[in-house]
């Protein structure tokens, strides 16, 4: 859990979350964006976006077939007296499930995510959101 004492607009947070999955266009090769489906053709990298918002996710399948599905999840803000929309990584974590030719779910552990997670999803990020700057992690 992530708890933030700020109020109002210093509270405005928002989730980024890429997903690689063996059912995607890559068949599992590479991340692809993860947008909430109500504003999946909106020109925003988030997900999620509020004050103090909660990353909630229940992916889902019509069928349930072998699968490995991965998300990495990241917690950014986006400064609002910058003249430009950007990116600033907070923190992130790595999460997922795997089910099996017998249909069994096994959970994957989770995991922080660094600076070298996020800094590999910049070109796709950027690719995907000419509009938007994405900032290096920052090292605290």
């Amino acid at each position: 859990m992530v708890d933030y004492p700020g109020k109002g607009y210093r509270a405005l947070f928002g989730w980024v979350q890429l997903v690689r999955s063996t059912d995607n266009s890559s068949a599992g090769a590479v991340f692809d964006m993860d947008p909430f489906y109500l504003f999946e053709d909106a020109p925003s990298p988030y997900a999620f976006f509020g004050i103090n918002p909660t990353l909630f996710d229940a992916p889902s399948r019509a069928e349930r077939a072998a699968l490995n599905w991965t998300a990495h999840s990241y917690l950014a803000w986006t400064p609002m007296d910058d003249t430009e929309r950007r990116v600033v990584p907070l923190a992130g974590f790595s999460w997922g499930f795997d089910i099996d030719s017998a249909s069994r779910i096994t959970l994957q552990e989770v995991q922080a995510l660094t600076a070298v997670d996020w800094d590999a999803h910049l070109p796709y990020l950027g690719s995907s959101y000419p509009g938007w700057a994405f900032d290096k992690w920052q090292s605290k």
